[in-house]
């Protein structure tokens, strides 16, 4: 009999290799096929936000991330002078990581491993068929066929991805009306500044290092923003629009890697058809404005793990992965408006110019800045409730806690030790919090299938005081809340 793999992902990036990490910890025989044979070296994306590191510190895995990048106190907003300050967000992560994406893949690539992930590099998939009971993928590798069936594919491929197109996704939005030029380069004469960010009538200027002896330098030239896609970047080329623009090429030399990049826009009609998911740039395509893509990617990747892990290995309704099309879809939209924001307000006209003089101004509000920080850092995602069954028993449930995400709290256990609460997420199980505060009997249960759970008695006093009225919390595998009783 033909071996029928459980989750086939296509796509072995930071999303893809997430993904499989959840599934594979819940105990999801995966497979991940990567059409490129080695790992790449370059970096398109170069920061982690807050909730991408609360992601990883859900099961256990912050302490690699932390260790190899450098934190940094803020981010922006399309470039404007006012830095969005993280510093105040309500996390234990107020800060965005620097730290390059091929180094976030080869870290979770060696997680992948030690869970037994089966990754295959150098497979390309080229068709797809799926029936009642599973996909069929077909491909090549080192110009030989391959062969797999898969009960569900995921495709995290990014923008162009195949199994989207295979599946017949459609995928609409808006071309891309302007490039802008790439470059990781030696710089002679490196700015002062460790970020400089310039924007005049001529264009704008990015330039960060990237390590020793290392810059990237992000260029938008208006003389050059009409630039086909697909025409090569030369050092020229970018040498000149940096003089032209910030009145100085910086001793620029060396060039590592050079790209260009569009601010074309698209978002996937639907993340699910029938057995094939989408995950990650497959499934949203925008401009790059900050570095929120792998980020969001990731976000994908935690909330449909458990609920895929759930359907395939503990019995639960089609209706759990349903509902991640309900959630992250729109994610992605709020992800598309924010960077079309952003790619307008880099624009060099001089009512775009007075615009962005204005928002530096509105910026220096500091619940205006802490909100759109908030938005930016993927912390201020809340979900509508989960299709469960209505709980029974007589404690009334508190709404305005439901979909919300958790922060890592501090807890104090009845038994009186102390314990914070992403520490027991670390399985990938559900968890129902129990307050012993609570004069009410907890809601009971009883969701159709058997998912996997675990229990903590807490005390609302020397701990978290977010727990006071409440007499319990059932706590989703992601960190959000499912339900809220009250005391």
């Amino acid at each position: 009999m033909e071996e029928v793999i459980e989750v086939a992902v296509v796509g072995g990036g930071p999303t893809g290799l997430l993904l499989a990490c959840e599934l594979a910890l819940a105990g999801v025989r995966v497979r991940v096929f990567e059409r490129r044979s080695a790992p790449v070296r370059e970096s398109r994306a170069l920061t982690m936000h807050p909730r991408s590191l609360e992601v990883l510190a859900l099961r256990g895995l912050e302490e690699r991330f932390l260790s190899r990048g450098r934190p940094l106190p803020g981010g922006h907003f399309a470039l404007l002078d006012t830095r969005l300050d993280f510093s105040v967000l309500d996390t234990r992560f107020q800060f965005t990581l620097f730290l390059p994406q091929a180094l976030t893949e080869s870290l979770l690539e060696e997680r992948a491993r030690e869970l037994g992930v089966d990754l295959r590099r150098g497979h390309a998939v080229e068709a797809m068929r799926q029936d009642a009971e599973a996909v069929e993928l077909t491909g090549t590798t080192g110009g030989q066929p391959f062969r797999c069936r898969a009960r569900y594919v995921v495709g995290a491929d990014g923008a162009r991805s195949a199994v989207r197109q295979l599946a017949g996704i459609a995928f609409p939005g808006t071309d891309g009306t302007r490039t802008s030029m790439l470059g990781d380069v030696t710089l002679g004469t490196p700015p002062a500044a460790p970020f400089l960010a310039i924007t005049n009538e001529r264009g704008n200027v990015a330039i960060v290092p990237l390590g020793p002896g290392v810059h990237r330098a992000i260029v938008t030239d208006a003389e050059r923003e009409g630039t086909p896609l697909k025409e090569p970047v030369t050092l020229d080329e970018l040498r000149a629009s940096l003089q032209r623009i910030a009145g100085s090429d910086f001793g620029i030399r060396e060039p590592r890697w050079l790209s260009r990049f569009g601010n074309e826009t698209r978002l996937a009609e639907t993340y699910r058809a029938g057995r094939v998911l989408l995950a990650g740039d497959a499934a949203h395509m925008h401009y790059p404005a900050g570095g929120q893509g792998l980020n969001v990617g990731l976000q994908d990747a935690m909330n449909l793990g458990w609920k895929l892990a759930a359907v395939v290995r503990d019995g639960a309704p089609d209706w759990l992965m349903d509902s991640y099309h309900r959630e992250r879809h729109g994610v992605g939209h709020a992800l598309l408006r924010n960077t079309q924001a952003q790619s307008a307000l880099m624009g060099f006209t001089p009512e775009t110019l007075a615009l962005r003089e204005l928002m530096c101004g509105v910026l220096k509000n500091p619940e205006v800045n802490r909100r759109l920080a908030e938005h930016l850092g993927g912390l201020d995602v809340a979900y509508p409730a989960l299709e469960l069954p209505a709980p029974e028993g007589a404690a009334p449930l508190l709404p305005d806690w439901t979909g919300r995400r958790l922060p890592d709290l501090d807890l104090r256990l009845s038994a009186g030790d102390n314990r914070r609460l992403y520490t027991a997420l670390h399985p990938g199980h559900w968890l129902w919090l129990h307050s012993t505060e609570a004069t009410r009997p907890a809601p009971r249960w009883e969701p159709g299938w058997a998912p996997r759970a675990s229990v903590l008695h807490v005390s609302p006093t020397g701990g978290s005081e977010r727990l006071r009225g409440v007499g319990g919390l059932l706590v989703r595998p992601d960190g959000h809340v499912a339900w809220a009783w009250a005391a």
